[in-house]
């Protein structure tokens, strides 16, 4: 397997910072982080080598994060990130693009996912139905947890550039529905205290079929739960994308 590191410009010239899985893979999976991470953080690294595996994969940074330019605009513009990663999925010839997203990450792909047409599945992991209802139950104490673990070696490198909070941002929950027909997979953590299960579950009433839903229990917020879960993360992941991501067929391609 080779890594290679890729720069991509986006629509209003932000730089976007990707590491390419390659595999010999003709499946693809994007993996979009949510926010204060990136795609050198430790858990997501991890994630990465685990899907490399069975699929080749791209994990980029967010505006605002690692070493992408600009600043974070909350799920405003990130659209346009996840839009060039996809673009260059495509242009590598793929027959196939997943996307995982975590938190702030999975409501970018729900977003995107609801026009953009190169996604043919998606695994959205404790996203939020709307950014203003998001939960942050501080005094919970899974929250410690977290805060012990951003300040080990698994949160090290993280950090956010922070933009304008208040730009206007898509609701999930209003254009989720829009996704279908792509098969679109709901996890959420039993414990989240940032995000709520009940977020997913809305989402999860308001999707078309084909959709999914777990909740797993005794897990915390997005990439947490594959730390505490990694075998059942990826698991589920895996048999997701092996029911949902099929090779194009020649007729397919000749409707394409």
């Amino acid at each position: 397997m080779s890594q290679e590191k890729i720069t991509l410009k986006t629509f209003d010239r932000q730089t976007i910072a990707l590491d390419h899985y390659r595999n010999g893979f003709k499946k693809v999976v994007v993996l979009a982080h949510g926010f204060y991470n990136n795609k050198d953080a430790y858990l997501f690294k991890a994630i990465a080598a685990e899907l490399a595996k069975y699929y080749d994969v791209l994990v980029f940074d967010f505006r605002g994060h690692g070493k992408s330019t600009g600043l974070f605009s909350w799920t405003a513009d990130e659209p346009k990130d996840l839009s060039v990663v996809l673009a260059y999925a495509k242009e590598q010839g793929y027959d196939q693009v997943g996307i995982v997203g975590f938190s702030l990450g999975a409501a970018v792909a729900i977003i995107e996912a609801s026009h953009n047409r190169i996604i043919n599945s998606v695994i959205a992991v404790s996203a939020p139905f709307d950014f203003w209802q998001i939960n942050f139950h501080f005094w919970e104490p899974e929250m410690l947890s977290d805060l012990k673990l951003n300040l080990g070696i698994k949160g090290k490198g993280k950090g956010v550039r922070p933009g304008n909070i208040l730009k206007k941002k898509i609701k999930p929950i209003d254009v989720v529905s829009k996704i279908a027909p792509v098969p679109i997979y709901f996890i959420h953590g039993e414990k989240d205290w940032i995000i709520k299960p009940k977020h997913s579950e809305k989402l999860f009433e308001k999707a078309l079929d084909p959709k999914k839903l777990l909740i797993i229990q005794q897990a915390g917020h997005a990439e947490k739960i594959f730390d505490s879960n990694p075998n059942q993360f990826i698991q589920e992941c895996v048999q997701w994308f092996e029911q949902t991501l099929c090779a194009k067929t020649k007729t397919d391609e000749a409707v394409n």
